[in-house]
């Protein structure tokens, strides 16, 4: 949602968790051949490839104006892990667990390259990622999700297991009047 003066943007941010692991749920993804992979030691290159393309259309853009030592510093410590996923051998997705505040775990980011959403590979990736985080036995799994992401994302959580604990209401700037993002709306929100 816009601010009257058009340069900022506010959103109602919800912060889930899940205290325990979720009963085991197969879930039959959409046909083609999918790979979960951590990708150990990743590149700043590629993860901004990932970063920027799942979150170009929901305006993620703190990553965007981080210098690649201090990315780097984030995406190649041991207490982080990034999963993506390959959809017939090209990347559809990534997950991001964030260790780094024991005991809890966050979903630090999560999602998938436009061209890969409706296809049912959101709630695959997410099972993924959720039992993969489960194997380090944390007291929490947290995610947050925000007014500005997928429609269904507060769903899709839900249904994953996660429970609301708390809601805030944040304005920021619009990154695409500071150039950060392409001007104009998605029409994805």
């Amino acid at each position: 949602m816009s601010s009257e003066n058009g340069d900022m943007l506010e959103t109602v941010i919800t912060y889930l968790e899940m205290t325990a692991p979720p009963k085991p749920v197969h879930l039959a993804p959409a046909a083609g051949k999918l790979a979960f992979m951590l990708a150990e030691h990743p590149t700043v290159s590629f993860y901004r490839y990932l970063y920027n393309t799942v979150g170009e259309p929901w305006l993620w853009y703190e990553r965007r104006v981080m210098g690649d030592p201090e990315l780097l510093a984030i995406i190649d410590d041991p207490q982080v892990d990034i999963y993506v996923l390959y959809a017939d051998g090209v990347p559809a997705g990534f997950a991001e667990l964030d260790r780094r505040s024991p005991p809890d775990i966050e979903l630090a980011y999560f999602g998938l390259i436009p061209e890969f959403v409706g296809r049912g590979l959101g709630p695959f990736l997410l099972r993924q990622a959720i039992e993969e985080a489960w194997t380090h036995e944390p007291d929490r799994l947290w995610v947050h999700t925000c007014t500005l992401d997928h429609p269904k994302a507060l769903a899709v959580y839900q249904r994953a297991g996660f429970a609301p604990y708390r809601q805030e209401t944040k304005t920021f700037p619009d990154p695409r009047a500071s150039g950060l993002l392409p001007a104009g709306d998605t029409g994805q929100r």
